[in-house]
């Protein structure tokens, strides 16, 4: 099967003939549909976040089971499914105590390049390859856990499908799950691409108002406009706390980072009023670190949390989203960006270095 690799950080993707194995007890082998282009992957090309190389890359992906090894009882052949690529094991101690989205089964696939038991289904001319999140979708087929995938409704866009595994659930799921109580109050989003895009959309659901999307890109800007956000503020131009202070003369209650700069988390600090809440969610480099001042922190009783995966509980909040899709609530079609062959992938990335706009799609097989 054709597949993208990272040999090294900083090189680009190489689409080569990788070999894979027949699924192991518990797993299973897909044929990827589509497969979502996101910003973590090009942090691992850039060596800014770790991975085990040399790796196959994607995580955000849909696809159809062909295959399932000994003991599969959540999916079967013919079934639609997205990725996961923070599994859910049900029996750890954060699973049991509400907060799947750390589940410890995540830390193994980290830290091995496997699945779930550490080990491969990647070959490449005779040597091992690494997976990336257990999910490795930048290819024709990947083989993952089946505590890794979640089956869905087949008559989903398979390009909605995918970003919905991801992007959507990171986004929209933190509105959801951890800003829920923001009904009424203002919410600044930093950052307008495919987290960001979804956050908007889902402080347009639970009633935030005024929702002020943050970026450097107008045409990013644009489209957080168009998906629910009330303003938008251009940074490169102009001064978010003075814009902020046309806007609304009550400060901000919540804001969202999901850029990941050291320089935006500390920005998401400051723009909330007392008692207010930033959220971080989105990843920066391994090591980096933010300055936010500890007086106000502390005199104005400002919180600072993070949320992973949209602090959500998957096999729950996924089909709550693609519901919200399919009822016309959430209008993920208008996230999609373009749509790239796989021999294209770093044309991609290229494209999303450069500030491209909405979520673009990679699609392995035939056009869809």
């Amino acid at each position: 099967m054709k597949a993208a690799v990272l040999h090294r950080p900083g090189a680009p993707l190489t689409v080569e003939d990788v070999e894979l194995d027949a699924p192991g007890p518990g797993e299973v082998t897909l044929r990827v549909l589509a497969a979502g282009v996101c910003h973590s992957d090009l942090h691992y090309m850039n060596g800014d976040l770790n991975v085990r190389l040399p790796a196959v890359l994607g995580h955000e992906g849909t696809g159809v089971v062909e295959r399932v090894g000994e003991g599969v009882t959540r999916v079967r052949p013919g079934d639609t499914v997205i990725t996961l690529w923070r599994p859910r094991c049900g029996d750890c101690e954060f699973c049991t105590t509400g907060r799947p989205a750390l589940c410890s089964l995540g830390r193994v696939q980290a830290a091995s390049g496997g699945l779930l038991d550490g080990t491969s289904r990647l070959n490449l001319n005779g040597e091992k390859l690494h997976h990336l999140m257990g999910v490795s979708c930048f290819a024709e087929q990947c083989v993952v856990s089946e505590r890794s995938v979640l089956a869905i409704d087949p008559d989903v866009p398979p390009e909605i499908a995918a970003i919905t595994g991801c992007a959507v659930v990171t986004g929209a799921g933190a509105a959801l799950n951890v800003m829920k109580d923001a009904t009424g109050e203002g919410v600044v989003v930093i950052g307008a691409g495919g987290v960001g895009l979804s956050a908007v959309m889902g402080l347009r659901l639970v009633g935030a108002d005024p929702i002020v999307a943050v970026d450097t890109v107008d045409a990013k800007l644009e489209k957080a406009l168009e998906l629910g956000a009330t303003h938008a503020v251009n940074v490169r131009t102009h001064s978010l706390v003075e814009e902020l202070t046309r806007i609304s003369p009550r400060p901000m209650a919540w804001s969202l980072d999901a850029v990941g700069a050291p320089q935006t988390l500390a920005q998401a600090v400051e723009v909330v009023g007392t008692g207010g809440t930033a959220v971080a969610v989105g990843l920066g480099k391994v090591g980096a670190t933010a300055a936010v001042p500890v007086n106000p922190l502390v005199q104005q009783e400002k919180r600072l949390i993070g949320s992973l995966y949209g602090s959500a509980n998957t096999p729950v909040d996924i089909p709550k989203l693609v519901e919200l899709f399919k009822t016309g609530r959430l209008p993920l079609d208008k996230l999609l960006g373009e749509r790239y062959e796989l021999s294209a992938v770093n044309e991609a990335y290229a494209a999303l270095a450069q500030g491209a706009t909405g979520r673009a799609v990679i699609v392995p097989g035939p056009k869809l």
